[in-house]
């Protein structure tokens, strides 16, 4: 199935969310995602159901697209939201005035019904519409609750004027004030939810739109053309020149720059690259040019899939929303039902008259909020995932920020974590065999290895050619195995490649080669501790939370590095299965972090309950993590916990706000201490605060982020 992605300007609450996914779901459509922050609806497409149909069905049950890739409609300047609040507001003013001055023409019936109207008007078509749907779906949204009050008074009002002509019955201002305050909400919410937008759009604004593209004419001279993203192909030549944005993802050819990789990495400071370096669409060169071949694109690229992993856990349901969204599926009907029990109680059992009874009964419709209820939690996940990509730090769960605040125990991995995972050779020895063969012998072989020691052995002892090899084999957290031309059997490792061969050899070694399972050397490497690692064992200690060190590498490295960081408890010479093992047993006692790079690591990140995986790691850890960190920065582990226990806090006071607010305005409402005009302004106002709310996590001080 494809993926599909949607933009819709005008959803509001849970009710809507639920309203749109139920109509995908009944044309079999699957894995449906709709963000209430973003306005953003994916889902994979069953193309038995043409996609114009489904937005079609989607638009006649009034939500609007905002996307190029989907329909448009050529719309008048009055269908917008601010034009249509400015005229509400102009023909609102003359209704309220009577408040506060008395001017007897206002108090005209028929001058009353002639500023409502236009007002009236533009309400239902703002609202009617997404009301009559949403009631002919059996899923009733706030918008139904908007026109049933403001429509009795707007109606009651008509009675008084051309029936009874009696200026008591006038109620037009309850009417326009109604609509036009909660059009007024709809735009501070639509503002609010920009703001919590801010951090994805910085991310979109870093994709550049044109590129250099370089060309060869018949005689091979190069040729730079000007062309869009859109059109740039993995394996095509670029030129990126000073102050330009990298367009996608490539790797360089000739020439060197210093890159600022800011928008990814949320790290300031240029970092200088050169041939055969890989740089990232959506970085700026502050200093150089280069030419460079692209490696991807699109939403292929790294920033792409930044981009789209914020946007899919943006539209995920944290588990602590699933309460809410159960009552905001009956909340609309349930509020129609105790504002029917007010007007019932207040005009008969309590004998008040029959307007201060309709009264009490609007101000209950308008007062509901549950957009509340259904903006809490997106609201607040919108703005943790944003300044965590803004820090360089990728969710790619929401359910992942409610997690971190229960995390008690956190396991590292030790090269490339807690170390720098530069390598150094510091010694090496080889027997029966000339140096300079043994060199190219290992890194023929190392160069098929993804392991960071590989990486560096091959780096350092740079060879122009390599052995032919076949059958080669790498075996996870011990070692890899090659076979030559002439059938020798070689194997690089640790001291598990082969355990009873290696006895005699001193132990502190990092890896051991074999030919035919006979010793013929060893290379001994060292690797510096990353500088911020102390500081963060440290910190992390303070908080309680129990340090491990388990490592594929030897006792004696692993005692090294544990006693340098205050690690008390570390296991050495660990496979990736007995990795796993470790995090399931330490699941049991509490929830557990995991944080590594290597492909030996990417089955315990996958299994802890939050696998945090460091930029530069191999493909696979960092599609089995939970988070990543872009910038390499150790200390964003605890940036990165701290931001999801802050992000959870505001979800906990977003949603204590919302039912605290309809628990208390409704009886409030209903026992008549709120006239419908404040209760639409406190319905809009709501929104607002839950906003502001959810804000303050750009503004909180965190560890590291601040």
């Amino acid at each position: 199935m494809a993926k599909i992605t949607w933009n819709i300007s005008n959803i509001t609450c849970a009710t809507c969310a639920h309203t749109i996914s139920k109509s995908l779901e009944t044309h079999a459509q699957k894995n449906i995602e709709v963000s209430i922050a973003s306005g953003r609806v994916a889902f994979d497409h069953n193309q038995n159901v043409s996609e114009q149909m489904l937005q079609k069905e989607i638009e006649q049950l009034g939500y609007h697209f905002s996307s190029s890739s989907t329909i448009t409609k050529k719309t008048a300047w009055w269908t917008k939201l601010s034009h249509r609040l400015v005229i509400s507001f102009l023909f609102t003013l003359p209704l309220l005035l009577h408040m506060f001055v008395h001017i007897d023409w206002l108090m005209n019936p028929l001058v009353q019904f002639f500023f409502a109207l236009p007002v009236y008007f533009l309400g239902l078509l703002s609202f009617g519409k997404s009301a009559f749907r949403s009631i002919k779906n059996n899923a009733p949204n706030m918008d139904v609750l908007i026109i049933v009050g403001a429509s009795a008074a707007f109606i009651y009002s008509l009675v008084g004027c051309f029936i009874l002509n009696d200026t008591t019955y006038l109620f037009f201002e309850t009417t326009a004030s109604i609509f036009t305050l909660v059009l007024f909400g709809n735009w501070l919410e639509h503002r609010s939810a920009e703001f919590t937008q801010r951090a994805v759009k910085r991310l979109i604004s870093a994709q550049s739109t044109k590129a250099t593209m370089i060309a060869f004419d018949d005689q091979y001279a190069e040729q730079f053309l000007e062309v869009a993203i859109a059109d740039l192909r993995v394996g095509d030549l670029i030129l990126v020149k000073s102050g330009e944005v990298v367009p996608a993802d490539a790797k360089i050819l000739s020439g060197q720059a210093c890159f600022n990789e800011s928008v990814i990495t949320g790290e300031s400071a240029g970092v200088w690259k050169q041939n055969k370096d890989n740089i990232i669409g959506g970085s700026i060169i502050e200093d150089g040019n280069v030419k460079a071949q692209i490696t991807a694109v699109g939403d292929l690229s790294v920033l792409g899939k930044i981009i789209q992993s914020v946007r899919e856990a943006e539209a995920e349901k944290a588990p602590v929303q699933l309460l809410a969204d159960k009552i905001s599926a009956v909340f609309v009907p349930l509020v129609l039902f105790i504002a029917g029990i007010t007007f019932l109680g207040n005009y008969f059992f309590a004998e008040y008259l029959f307007e201060t009874a309709l009264m009490r009964a609007i101000a209950v419709l308008v007062i509901a909020c549950p957009c509340a209820l259904g903006l809490a939690t997106p609201a607040a996940i919108a703005v943790g995932l944003g300044r965590g990509a803004k820090y360089g730090i990728l969710f790619r769960q929401a359910k992942i920020l409610e997690r971190c605040k229960h995390i008690r125990q956190i396991v590292f991995d030790k090269t490339g974590t807690l170390t720098t995972g530069k390598l150094r050779i510091k010694n090496f020895s080889c027997n029966d065999i000339g140096t300079e063969y043994f060199k190219q012998l290992v890194t023929s072989i190392e160069k098929f290895s993804t392991h960071p020691i590989a990486h560096s052995i091959v780096q350092e002892w740079q060879q122009e050619k390599y052995l032919p090899l076949k059958n080669i084999q790498e075996i996870k957290g011990i070692g890899i195995s090659a076979q030559d031309d002439e059938g020798n059997v070689y194997e690089i490792g640790s001291e598990k490649m082969n355990p009873h061969l290696a006895t005699n050899i001193p132990p502190h070694q990092s890896i051991y080669v074999f030919k035919n399972k006979k010793n013929i050397g060893w290379i001994d490497l060292e690797d510096e501790l990353r500088p911020e690692a102390k500081s963060v064992i440290q910190n992390l200690q303070e908080k309680n939370i129990r340090v491990y060190l388990i490592s594929g590498d030897n006792e004696l490295k692993c005692k090294q590095v544990a006693q340098q960081l205050g690690i008390e408890h570390y296991h050495a010479s660990q496979s990736p299965e007995q990795k796993i093992k470790w995090i399931e047993q330490l699941e049991k006692n509490a929830p557990t972090v995991m944080v590594g790079d290597g492909i030996n690591d990417a089955p315990a990140l996958a299994k802890a309950s939050i696998g945090i995986s460091i930029n530069g790691a191999s493909q696979i850890s960092i599609e089995a993590a939970s988070i990543v960190l872009m910038n390499s920065n150790l200390s964003h582990v605890i940036t990165a916990l701290e931001l999801g226990t802050h992000t959870y806090r505001t979800i906990q006071e977003n949603l204590f706000w919302a039912f605290s607010y309809n628990i208390i305005a409704i009886p409030v409402a209903a026992f008549g201490f709120l006239s419908p005009t404040f209760g639409a302004l406190m319905m809009g106002a709501s929104d607002v605060v839950l906003a502001l709310n959810s804000g303050r996590l750009y503004i909180k001080k965190i560890h590291s982020a601040s």
